[in-house]
């Protein structure tokens, strides 16, 4: 019964940093010279064949124990330029960093980042929508509503489903 449809990573930086620092150090160091709390999605995976609602859910919960319950300001992610306009049109993330070759898988990358404001307000905004959603082309509206966060942030603390 139990089908696993995506996974993902999330890195939190710490004193031996984020995988991005590899190719990006400067970039980072510059958002943490800032006071920013950054963390990394990675090895983000899903079946295609999922409904955008299962991706949503992902980053929302991720967003969800990434902010609300650890603190984190910012999404980092290392992607090849083809998939950044996905990224940009879809979450809201923005160029942080050139292209450079990722060194982990030798092809280009680009870094981007996300203000968790940013995401926050989206949620507010979009939230449960789901195809009510009139113009909006982001993932924005297959969040959860905001009004589902207080449960689902107890439940990540607890360790529950």
């Amino acid at each position: 019964s139990g089908k696993t449809v995506g996974t993902m990573t999330l890195c939190f930086d710490t004193d031996i940093g984020l995988p991005a620092d590899e190719n990006y150090k400067d970039k980072l160091d510059e958002l943490r010279a800032k006071g920013r709390k950054l963390c990394e999605p990675s090895r983000l995976a899903i079946d295609k064949n999922m409904p955008k609602r299962v991706f949503a859910s992902m980053i929302h919960i991720s967003y969800i124990y990434a902010h609300n319950i650890h603190g984190f300001t910012d999404y980092v992610i290392e992607v090849n330029p083809r998939h950044a306009a996905f990224y940009k049109k879809m979450l809201g993330f923005k160029n942080l960093g050139q292209e450079r070759i990722c060194t982990r898988v030798n092809a280009p990358a680009v870094l981007l980042s996300l203000e968790l404001q940013h995401m926050t307000e989206q949620i507010k905004k979009f939230g449960g929508l789901m195809e009510q959603h009139g113009k909006e082309k982001s993932f924005c509206p297959y969040f959860f509503p905001t009004r589902d966060e207080p449960g689902i942030t107890g439940r990540l603390k607890e360790g529950r489903n």
